[in-house]
This record gives C-alpha cells, sequence and structure tokens, in this order.
C-alpha cells in the first residue's frame, strides 16, 4: 500500500480539524483535501472511525512533545513547579488547538482498539490510542506523589487533570473569561496555578 497516500490522508484530516473543527471531517472531505476519491480511504482505514483515530493519535504526538519530561538534573528538586509547567502545556494546548483537542477525547468517535492504520499496521504491538494519555497521566502521578506524603497520588493526579481540562474547556467557551471580568494578560496561568496548589496544597 502506498504509505505517502495514507500520511496525505491524515493531513488533510489534521489541517480541518485544526482550521475547522471536528465537524469538518467527514471521510468525502478528507479524501477531497487528499485530492483522491471518496472510496480511497477504505484501503488504508477500515472504517471513518479508524481515520480519526491515526488523526488524533497526531494530536497525542504533539501534545506529548509540549509536556516538559521530569528533569534529572537542576530543577529536579521542584516538582510543583514541574507540576505547573505541565498544567500549563496541557491547556496551552488545548487552547491553541481547539479542534484537535476536542477530538483527542472523543472516545465516541474513536477507535479505542488502536486499529488505525493498514491491514499490516494492526498487526503491530502499537497501543490502543485511549492509552495515548497514560505517560502523561503517570508522570503527573509521580511529580504529585513528591509534592504530598499524604492521601492517594493517583486520585490526587486524577482530580488535578479533570480541573485542568475543565478548565481548558470553560475558558475556550468563554465562561472564565466572563467571570473573571475579561481575559488579562497571566490571568489563565495563575488559574492553572491556582488548580494546581488547590490539589498539592501549600
Amino acid at each position: 500500500m502506498d504509505r505517502g497516500l495514507r500520511e496525505r490522508l491524515i493531513d488533510a484530516g489534521v489541517e480541518l480539524v485544526t482550521g475547522e473543527g471536528t465537524a469538518a471531517l467527514g471521510l468525502r472531505e478528507i479524501a477531497r483535501r487528499a485530492g483522491v476519491s471518496h472510496g480511497a480511504p477504505r484501503r488504508y482505514f477500515p472504517t471513518h472511525h479508524a481515520l480519526l483515530s491515526a488523526i488524533a493519535r497526531r494530536g497525542f504526538a504533539e501534545l506529548g512533545s509540549r509536556i516538559p519530561a521530569a528533569p534529572a538534573g537542576p530543577g529536579a528538586d521542584d516538582p510543583r513547579g514541574q507540576v505547573r509547567a505541565l498544567g500549563r502545556a496541557y491547556v496551552g494546548y488545548a487552547l491553541e488547538r481547539p479542534g484537535m483537542f476536542e477530538l483527542m477525547f472523543r472516545h465516541d468517535l474513536l477507535d479505542g482498539s488502536g486499529r488505525d492504520g493498514t491491514p499490516e499496521a494492526t498487526e503491530t504491538t502499537e497501543a490502543p490510542l485511549r492509552d495515548s494519555t497514560l505517560p502523561m497521566f503517570e508522570l503527573l502521578v509521580s511529580l504529585v506523589a513528591r509534592c504530598r506524603t499524604d492521601g492517594e497520588p493517583r486520585i490526587t493526579a486524577a482530580a488535578l487533570w479533570a480541573n485542568l481540562h475543565g478548565a481548558a474547556q470553560l475558558w475556550s467557551r468563554g465562561s472564565l473569561p466572563l467571570a473573571l471580568g475579561g481575559d488579562p494578560e497571566g490571568v489563565l496561568d495563575r488559574v492553572v496555578d491556582a488548580a494546581v496548589d488547590a490539589h498539592l496544597r501549600p
């Protein structure tokens, strides 16, 4: 199979979801943008959901590249600062790429089996798409455990993740700017920092 055409279909989907949102991700429109017949995607993706999953996997790779790794040298003794940096990167990506961010967490649209490529690719050991958030979550758990010696770090990390995700959605839909009386510079970073401090405690 033509791997180049497969990547062109994914590229077209990334362009669509970035510019026009998830509603634009029809199979025919993706094929048109890629310059192929509307039936061509079926040769590379067994279902529409499989193609959407391949597009979303690109988003998880982008987000993963922005999440700061836990440093081993300078800064390694500041896990709270690392959690703040992770939170800001997560919320920042959500606001910069809202269409992709929405798609990445639309599990009702995505193929959770990981079968998002050619027949050959489905036989690899590639992890299911829904597992793509786990490395970020495990990093968050490890940082939370270093900040707090009480409680359950996985539960605290899950609550903080939910808080950050909700803050991103409320901000993108205008609710938080309205509640805070506008969009002054730096206020969203302060919201992220406040969420971190609330869950990690002073």
